[in-house]
């Protein structure tokens, strides 16, 4: 096959039989496009990387390897990127898609032909879909203090007002530049990648495509939503965070990284006492208005005292090297 090349990359942590499902809806997009699909095993340690072994075994195209830790999201589709191609040659396009997403048969098509004629374009991303068909938020604007604010109060005029610095966007239905996309299915350009690198395994868990897109801004790459490329989607089956009881620390922890990485310390703490004051403003709306609060369990405390807590690390390891 002639062509662009793409490395089609599907992560697994306890998942194989989902992770294989995606694998072979992936096959079926990549017919008539050259590449292959690799299934990476993120250290799982119940059988799924043999599991998938036995489940490609009769598949041209597609292989299994072993992450060898779970250094979560970032660091497992690293290692897919590293393995690359069985035969060590480099691909044009690098697509991560889910365990648990399944592209249509023209999805994986659509993503390569909008990067081929849109060469100021790095990452383009999928339109996201349910098994019932309605649309996902998959497209975001970049986290600021504002934005949080606006994600905290929950307050109708507010949200009005802040609108243009909302986090998530309205669900898109045409072709546009956003500012980062959900990494469910997402194709990176590899002359971006050898530019700026892959995902900052500094991340476990959250916030790391959010990253990618802003290092990619930040180097002159656009990010592009392609509402012609459709995606269904489960959702959070290996994290299982429609089920959480309480937001994990990791989710926190690359809150913090985020916001201290890309703006510095003093930037985290005006972007978390705007989410308090919001909270707190959009709490006494809710009284007023006798409606329920809606935060998970702990949420703030949690907040508090994890970036708290980071400070008095940070603090006394400065002590300590001084």
């Amino acid at each position: 096959m002639s062509g662009p090349r793409v490395l089609t990359i599907v992560l697994n942590w306890r998942t194989p039989e989902m992770s294989l499902k995606a694998a072979h809806a992936a096959r079926r997009a990549m017919e008539g496009i050259a590449g292959e699909i690799v299934l990476v095993d993120n250290a799982s340690g119940d059988g799924s990387f043999e599991a998938m072994q036995a489940g490609i075994a009769d598949l041209d195209r597609v292989r299994v390897v072993q992450s060898g830790r779970n250094g979560g999201f970032g660091a497992g589709n690293n290692a897919g990127m590293r393995a690359g191609f069985s035969d060590g040659t480099r691909p044009d396009y690098v697509y991560i898609l889910n365990s648990d997403a399944f592209p249509a048969p023209d999805a994986i098509a659509a993503l390569v032909a909008h990067l081929e004629a849109t060469p100021k374009a790095g990452l383009a991303g999928s339109y996201i879909h349910g098994a019932d068909g309605a649309a996902h938020v998959t497209c975001f604007r970049f986290p600021s203090a504002l934005g949080e604010f606006e994600g905290a109060a929950r307050i109708g005029p507010v949200s009005r007002l802040l609108r243009n610095q909302a986090v998530p966007m309205p669900v898109i239905t045409t072709t546009r530049a956003v500012d980062w996309v959900a990494g469910a299915s997402l194709m990176i350009r590899q002359d971006m990648l050898d530019e700026i690198g892959g995902f900052d395994e500094g991340f476990f868990l959250y916030f790391e495509e959010t990253d990618l897109c802003l290092r990619a801004s930040r180097a002159g790459w656009r990010t592009d939503f392609v509402a012609d490329s459709r995606v269904e989607h489960i959702g959070s089956v290996s994290t299982g965070m429609k089920g959480w009881d309480r937001v994990p620390a990791y989710w926190f922890a690359s809150r913090r990284y985020y916001f201290t990485k890309n703006h510095g310390a003093a930037y985290l703490a005006l972007v978390t006492s705007a989410h308090l004051l919001a909270a707190g403003l959009g709490t006494i709306w809710r009284v007023i208005r006798r409606k329920g609060a809606g935060r998970p369990p702990h949420f703030l405390r949690d907040l508090v005292l994890g970036d708290l807590r980071a400070t008095w690390r940070g603090t006394t390891q400065e002590k300590a090297e001084a």
